[in-house]
């Protein structure tokens, strides 16, 4: 089976009669997988052109005829009357004909070497590179094969022209001469450029200390390793929410949106007509607003959460936090506390660690609060240092945790730990996307994965839970009336 391969920006110095030299681009071959220029092998005259730009070559089908001068000595000149003489291609050794008898005939010629070819003479070059030898290092004519230009680009040399000739066949620059430089700068040199040029050396082992975030990471993984867990994955339909988030977002309240930019005419008809003054009286009814809440459009988070709250609260042992036993009472047991509202941890990945900051309440706040919230500790999470204080992380934290995983890989399930302290259950969102049924209607799906502290919450009430939650998720028209 043939690979074809699409002619493309041929050069334009590629013509019927006209000089190349050794690597001159001949032409651009583009695939289905990549785009690659072929250079000429050789240095002479283009004679004919056998492809033209933009049709399609067969692999292995020549791409153009190319008259070269011998290695040696250059071949004795035509006479001017027998023009035909010089500008044919090389003739075959054949026993003259009748016809033939008494003209001229070119001595034969050997094949023209590539300069990167192995079997390349030492030391034999072509008329074109002796005399671009001068000019070899102003014009980064350096040999040397891809691998070797990786591997200096690698060690932070661009430009192998500094290294100079290499030891290599025909001055080609090889590996052992770009290790033979590095040293040479090291020893010559103590500066920033060479500092620069130590790490990156290949094989060098960097032993760092953790971060205090990443530290106590560690100790709660640690740790949650004595919770026995239950885990559960189960598939919601986001096809009725999805359909609710273009009226949504077209409808944003003005506390949640970024502030307009200044208009010169106010609008002729205004809302904010009943206060006296500017028609921007609007701020009096919707109190301060704290910018870092601003947000251009509602995500399918705010929603989940929202649903998630409300199925909480139909079920109180997600609600609830473990109280251990004390320890001056051996015979003591470990109580339980349900909470009155759903308190909801956000997974959080921030420049510098991981955080689980937490919602208080949302069962009684709006998807647009909830959507304001998320942006808030958001925008806190990314500075640098964080933020985040007590008030986003009291040390009683959600009962549940939620893992948004989903919107940074393509992956759908996971299996989340549950950490000492946080909570009794733990989900993990996947990425959503669009499934086709037998019927041939498009759903949109996405995989949600649970931890539950086996201790306290049994196997089958986390089941029914998340039928609960399938219930809000899949029957947002519920959300009207409750009135929240």
């Amino acid at each position: 089976m043939c690979i074809l391969y699409q002619l493309k920006n041929a050069s334009r110095s590629v013509q019927p009669q006209g000089k190349i030299s050794s690597f001159d681009p001949l032409c651009e071959v583009q695939s289905d997988k990549a785009s690659v220029e072929i250079t000429s092998p050789f240095d002479g005259i283009v004679t004919q052109l056998l492809v033209q730009e933009g049709h399609i070559a067969k692999v292995g089908e020549g791409l153009c005829v190319i008259e070269v001068e011998e290695d040696g000595e250059s071949a004795p000149e035509a006479p001017k009357e027998e023009p035909s003489i010089a500008a044919a291609p090389k003739p075959e050794r054949t026993q003259p004909s009748k016809s033939t008898e008494g003209s001229y005939t070119p001595p034969p010629t050997t094949r023209r070497h590539h300069p990167l070819d192995p079997d390349r003479p030492a030391g034999v070059l072509s008329r074109n590179q002796q005399t671009s030898l001068p000019e070899k290092s102003s014009a980064n004519q350096a040999l040397a094969t891809p691998s070797v230009r990786h591997y200096a680009r690698s060690q932070g040399i661009a430009d192998l022209d500094v290294i100079g000739t290499g030891s290599g066949r025909g001055g080609r620059i090889e590996r052992a001469d770009v290790d033979a430089f590095l040293s040479r700068s090291k020893q010559q040199s103590s500066g920033a450029g060479v500092g620069r040029m130590e790490k990156k050396e290949v094989g060098e082992e960097v032993v760092i200390e953790m971060g205090r975030t990443r530290w106590g990471m560690w100790k709660s993984m640690t740790k949650s390793l004595e919770i026995p867990l239950f885990g559960y994955s189960a598939t919601l339909d986001l096809t009725a929410l999805n359909d609710m988030l273009p009226v949504l977002n077209a409808h944003i309240p003005a506390e949640y949106k970024p502030a307009p930019p200044p208009s010169e005419f106010p609008p002729s008809i205004s809302p904010d007509s009943i206060f006296s003054g500017a028609p921007s009286a609007n701020t009096l009814s919707s109190g301060p607003s704290d910018p870092a809440m601003h947000y251009k459009r509602m995500t399918m988070l705010p929603l989940l959460l929202k649903t998630l709250s409300l199925a909480m609260m139909e079920w109180p042992v997600m609600r609830t936090h473990i109280n251990p036993a004390p320890s001056s009472d051996p015979s003591a047991k470990p109580t339980l506390t349900i909470r009155p509202n759903a308190d909801i941890s956000i997974g959080l990945s921030t420049p510098t660690g991981l955080y689980t900051p937490t919602l208080l309440g949302i069962n009684a706040a709006s998807p647009y609060s909830i959507a304001g919230q998320l942006a808030r500790l958001a925008y806190l999470g990314r500075q640098t240092p964080s933020g985040l204080t007590p008030a986003e992380m009291p040390k009683r934290g959600g009962t549940l945790t939620v893992s948004n995983v989903g919107a940074i890989g393509a992956g759908k399930w996971a299996v989340p730990r549950l950490v000492q302290g946080g909570g009794v259950a733990i989900v993990a969102v996947g990425r959503a996307e669009w499934v086709v049924k037998p019927s041939g209607e498009k759903r949109l799906e996405v995989g949600v994965s649970w931890s539950a502290d086996h201790r306290v919450v049994e196997g089958a009430e986390l089941a029914a839970f998340v039928e609960s939650w399938r219930a809000w998720v899949e029957n947002p028209a519920r959300l009207v009336g409750i009135g929240k």
